[in-house]
C-alpha cells in the first residue's frame, strides 16, 4: 500500500542526487534512509557499517542450503 506524504524539496532533491548515484528510485532511496533511521535508533551502538551490511544482506537472495520447510 502507498500513502502519499509531503516532503520538503530540499531532501527530495537530496534523495534525487543520492538516488541517481545508488541507482535506485527517489521513494525506495527515501525509504532506505528511513531503514537506516530506524536500525540506528534501535540499536544506537551499531556503526553505520554494519548497519549498511544489514540492509544488504536483507536484499539477498536466501541460499538454498538455509531454507528450511
Amino acid at each position: 500500500m502507498s500513502v502519499n506524504v509531503k516532503l520538503s524539496e530540499n531532501l527530495v532533491a537530496q534523495a534525487k542526487r543520492y538516488a541517481q548515484i545508488q541507482h535506485r528510485s527517489v521513494p525506495k532511496q527515501i525509504e532506505y534512509w528511513s531503514q537506516i533511521g530506524k536500525i540506528a535508533e534501535e540499536n544506537p551502538d551499531l556503526p553505520f557499517s554494519m548497519i549498511r551490511d544489514i540492509l544488504l544482506a536483507d536484499q539477498e537472495e536466501p541460499v538454498g542450503e538455509y531454507q528450511f520447510d
